[in-house]
């Protein structure tokens, strides 16, 4: 970088810019995933549009890759990039609510929480994720899977606008109207071809309380438990869409001590809804089997965002795989639970995800998100703390995937993938590709964005 033009960046930002040299470089680069050790050229935090648009024309003056951060909640890191520029939007968190048209404006670096905290006064929720700290930025633009996602799609499908800062340094804002191609792509497909400063997302009516299903079966009656999960879902109605989880209960005060250390199958997931409602809907996955804890009941939709949060804290290490299945047949029910049986870390889980309803209604020519008719995702999650742990984990994630192939379609949940993985890429978006790539060269014809090598090589 020339030194001089680095002078004057930073004489100009609202916000601060940091180099591997400075003292506050090393917090700056820090994000939730501690596997992730990268090396920025320069991490620009922003405060303000002005700063996001001098990021990117310094970056295409001086020929640096860039890679934008949101909440940094990546699993696979894309939000830093090696020997490039972060255009870090971690502190322009805001999100405004119109009550009466029901559209929420949240700011690039915004977290889910923060979106949570500011549309329930009003009784409105915005599909988003499961964990309160994720950014909303990262889940949207490759999808974005929640407790919403059979009554209201994706976090994507609920995305009816967007204020972008291009390559070349100018602002625009995509819609439907506006820029349509691009704002297709941002609906799914949207990493690297801009920095999407703020969404505008449609809420819908939820809130306060709803009714939250949690209850445990014993791993011993794992295959009964997940088929009856099975037709209980296929029975259910769209405001339900509860996860399976196969997983191993931790020393937790939560649960009872007798049952710390031991592998169980629970069934988790709200009721989108109102509470009497959803006690009766979310009742026939309280009866699978025998049951060791259910600590069902309704509670504040605020909670429920949170209901994940304390098992993924900052700087725990993480290496996620997925898959869609085709179904849910017996013989992957018995490939799904040997796979838990071999989890290397009791912090792992393989999780269960029922999809359909308003996810199989949306159309290529709506978003590039991939696989929506596929009825199950499969999230294979490493979670551990010892790096000397690290082959371990990340070897039993991957090779989990290829036992899963014969049950699968293919394709993978772009969110728990590694964006560098072009074969990952290709089956995700499949015939959409061909026009995401269009769209990329359209607007970042230089591919100054640069942090998902699996778009472009």
């Amino acid at each position: 970088m020339n030194p001089e033009s680095l002078t004057q960046l930073r004489a100009g930002l609202t916000g601060e810019a940091f180099v591997p040299e400075d003292a506050g470089y090393g917090a700056a680069k820090v994000i939730w995933n501690g596997t992730v050790s990268k090396q920025p050229a320069i991490i620009v935090t922003c405060k303000s549009v002005d700063d996001v648009v001098k990021a990117v024309n310094f970056a295409r003056a001086q020929g640096l890759g860039v890679s934008v951060r949101g909440g940094g909640h990546h699993v696979a890191g894309s939000s830093l990039i090696d020997g490039g520029l972060v255009v870090d939007l971690s502190q322009m968190r805001g999100v405004t609510v119109d009550p009466a048209t029901k559209i929420v404006r949240a700011e690039g670096g915004a977290q889910i929480g923060d979106v949570d905290r500011a549309t329930q006064p009003h009784g409105l929720a915005v599909p988003l994720g499961l964990v309160s700290e994720t950014g909303v930025a990262g889940l949207t633009l490759a999808g974005g899977l929640g407790w919403m996602r059979r009554k209201y799609g994706a976090s994507c499908d609920n995305l009816i606008g967007a204020d972008v800062v291009t390559a070349e340094g100018k602002l625009i804002h995509a819609s439907a109207t506006e820029d349509p191609d691009l704002f297709w792509a941002l609906r799914g497909g949207g990493w690297d071809t801009g920095v999407v400063i703020s969404f505008q997302y449609q809420a819908h009516p939820l809130g306060p309380d709803v009714f939250l299903a949690f209850v445990t079966y014993p791993r011993a009656e794992g295959k009964q438990v997940l088929q009856r999960f099975r037709d209980a879902y296929e029975a259910a109605p769209r405001e339900a869409a509860p996860l399976a989880v196969c997983w191993t209960f931790p020393e937790a005060d939560l649960f009872p001590r007798e049952l710390w250390g031991q592998q169980f199958v629970a069934v988790v997931g709200p009721y989108i809804g109102p509470v009497d409602a959803g006690e009766a809907a979310m009742q026939p996955f309280r009866e699978l089997g025998t049951v060791l804890t259910d600590m069902s009941g309704p509670a504040p939709w605020l909670e429920v965002q949170k209901f994940f949060d304390e098992d993924y804290p900052k700087g725990r290490r993480y290496y996620w795989k997925s898959s869609y299945l085709t179904g849910l047949t017996g013989d992957a029910i018995d490939m799904l639970l040997q796979l838990a049986d071999t989890r290397p870390s009791p912090l792992s889980s393989i999780d269960i995800w029922s999809l359909g309803g308003a996810l199989s209604e949306v159309s290529r020519d709506e978003s590039p998100l991939g696989h929506r008719h596929s009825p199950y995702a499969i999230g294979v999650e490493s979670n551990w703390h010892d790096p000397a742990d690290d082959d371990a984990n990340i070897r039993f994630a991957r090779e989990a995937i290829e036992r899963l192939r014969p049950y699968s379609t293919g394709g993978s949940y772009m969110n728990f993938e590694d964006p560098d993985d072009a074969e990952a890429t290709a089956a995700s978006y499949g015939d959409a590709l061909e026009r995401l790539l269009a769209v990329k060269q359209q607007y970042d014809p230089t591919n100054l964005f640069r942090s998902r090598r699996g778009l472009v090589g």
